[in-house]
């Protein structure tokens, strides 16, 4: 078997068209459930702390978040006390488009 060298995004390896989107929502996804474990919530406990229903957010933890928009699972992190700080800034001279990186501090 050859050996293929992904990029750091599964879902452009897989060719998906939002990949862009779908690799920030796993992340914001991945921490908020990290968040949660931290707490040793339950998912009705965290669910209820964060508006939503307990099979919405079982289908964000086990990444089925199609219905689940980036604007929800960031109000989510700031229901768990954590501050979003949107940074926008110039791309690099060598690239021709911008990149959407998502950086979890402390």
């Amino acid at each position: 078997m050859k050996n293929v060298r992904g990029s750091k995004n599964v879902y452009a390896d897989l060719g998906m068209s939002d990949a862009d989107e779908m690799l920030i929502k796993a992340q914001l996804a991945t921490k908020i459930g990290e968040i949660i474990k931290q707490r040793k919530m339950t998912q009705t406990q965290a669910a209820a702390a964060l508006g939503i229903t307990q099979p919405k957010l079982s289908d964000m933890l086990r990444g089925r978040f199609r219905g689940i928009s980036e604007t929800k699972m960031l109000e989510c992190l700031v229901r768990f006390g954590r501050d979003i700080e949107i940074c926008v800034k110039p791309a690099p001279k060598r690239r021709t488009t911008g990149h959407v990186t998502v950086v979890f501090a402390g």
